[in-house]
C-alpha cells in the first residue's frame, strides 16, 4: 500500500460525520459562496436532528458567538474544517443554537459543538443545509451524496 492509500484510508478512519441527515453535493447547497467551493471542497447535510458533533480531535479556531459556524483543526494532521449550520442562519442571531464551544477549546471526535433547534431553524425561513467545507485546498471525495448519515458515522468522505 503506497503512502498516499495510507494516508487517505487514515483520513477516513478519523473523520467521521458531524451531522444527521441527507448528505447534498456541494453545487447543490443554496449558497453560491460554498456551492461554488470559495470556502473549500466538501459537501453539506441537510439536518434531520439538531446534534452537531466533532468529525474529529480538533482545536476550536473559530465559534460565532451566534453558534451557527464552527472551525476546527484537526490534531493529527492540521486539516481545516468549517462546519455551517444552515444557510444565513447568522441573521438568526442565535436565536435556536445552543453551544458553549468557544476559540481555543480542545474538542474529541464526537463531542457535541451545537445542539440546533430546527423546528426555530424552519420556522425562520432558512435552510437546513449544513455545509461541510475543507478550508486549506484539500482534495476531498465524497461517498454518500443523496444518501443519510447518522452523526458519529465513518464513511461520508475522504480528503488529502
Amino acid at each position: 500500500m503506497g503512502l498516499f492509500s495510507k494516508l487517505f484510508q487514515s483520513n477516513e478512519k478519523n473523520f467521521v460525520s458531524p451531522m444527521t441527515g441527507k448528505v447534498v453535493a456541494m453545487s447543490d447547497i443554496p449558497d453560491p459562496a460554498f456551492a461554488q467551493k470559495m470556502m473549500g471542497d466538501g459537501c453539506g447535510i441537510e439536518l434531520t436532528d439538531g446534534t452537531v458533533v466533532a468529525p474529529f480531535d480538533a482545536k476550536v479556531t473559530a465559534a460565532f458567538p451566534t453558534g451557527h459556524a464552527f472551525g476546527l483543526e484537526a490534531k493529527e494532521d492540521g486539516t481545516e474544517v468549517l462546519i455551517h449550520i444552515g444557510i444565513d442562519t447568522v441573521e438568526m442571531e442565535g436565536e435556536g443554537f445552543s453551544s458553549n464551544i468557544k476559540v481555543g477549546d480542545e474538542v474529541k471526535q464526537g463531542d457535541v459543538l451545537v445542539v440546533v433547534d430546527l423546528e426555530v431553524v424552519q420556522e425562520a425561513g432558512k435552510s437546513l443545509v449544513s455545509p461541510i467545507a475543507f478550508t486549506g485546498n484539500n482534495k476531498v471525495e465524497v461517498f454518500k451524496i443523496e444518501q443519510n448519515v447518522v452523526a458519529g458515522e465513518k464513511g461520508l468522505l475522504n480528503y488529502k
